[in-house]
């Protein structure tokens, strides 16, 4: 059994606040969640300019 990093998808829009960027993440969880798919593992990223970004990744 090997380990890989997981590769990051990011969302293509940069959020001022973090609400913002949290909602998108809770709307990106619930699409996976009556799915047959794993869920992606999704986080909200703090850049150094204050502004926000999602990524996301999924088990290929």
């Amino acid at each position: 059994m090997s380990y890989h990093k997981p590769r990051w998808i990011y969302w293509k829009q940069v959020f001022t606040s973090k609400f913002q960027a949290s909602c998108l993440k809770a709307k990106l969880e619930d699409n996976w969640m009556n799915g047959y798919e794993v869920g992606p593992l999704v986080e909200v990223r703090k850049l150094k300019n204050d502004r926000y970004v999602v990524r996301y990744t999924y088990d290929e």
